[in-house]
C-alpha cells in the first residue's frame, strides 16, 4: 500500500524551538538552514547527502515554504545578521576595555598611590 503525505505536514513552527521559526516537522532544522544551503550551491540531493536524516520531500518542502515566503525568511537573515553585528561589537568593546583595564592598572595604581598586586 502507498502512503501519502501531506505536504503541508512536512513543515512546522512552534513558539517554543527555534525561536518559533519555521522549521522541519519534528527536526531542529530550519527553512533558513535550507535555504542558506542552497544559496550556498548545494543541490536538494546534496543536502540529503550531507544531512542524511532528512528526506528529499522534508527539503523540497522546506524550499517550497521559503519560496512561497521568501520576505519573511530574508527578514530572520537579517534579524540574525544584525544580532551577530551587535554581539561582535559588545565582545570586541568587552575585549578593548579588559585590555585597556590591564594594561592602565599599573600607572592607576602608581597615580593613585596604591601598591601593585602581585601575581
Amino acid at each position: 500500500m502507498v502512503t501519502t503525505i501531506d505536504i503541508g505536514t512536512l513543515i512546522v513552527s512552534t513558539p517554543d524551538v527555534g525561536y518559533g521559526r519555521p522549521r522541519i516537522a519534528g527536526k531542529r532544522f530550519s527553512v533558513e538552514q535550507i535555504a542558506t544551503l542552497t544559496k550556498e550551491g548545494l543541490t536538494p540531493q546534496q543536502i540529503k547527502d550531507e544531512y542524511d536524516f532528512l528526506t528529499l520531500a522534508e527539503i523540497h518542502a522546506a524550499l517550497a515554504y521559503y519560496y512561497a515566503n521568501k520576505e519573511q525568511i530574508e527578514q530572520y537573515f537579517v534579524e540574525e545578521i544584525a544580532e551577530y553585528q551587535q554581539l561582535l561589537a559588545q565582545y570586541q568593546t568587552d575585549e578593548l576595555l579588559g585590555l585597556f583595564r590591564s594594561n592602565c592598572s599599573e600607572p592607576r595604581n602608581k597615580f593613585l598611590g596604591l601598591k601593585s598586586k602581585s601575581v
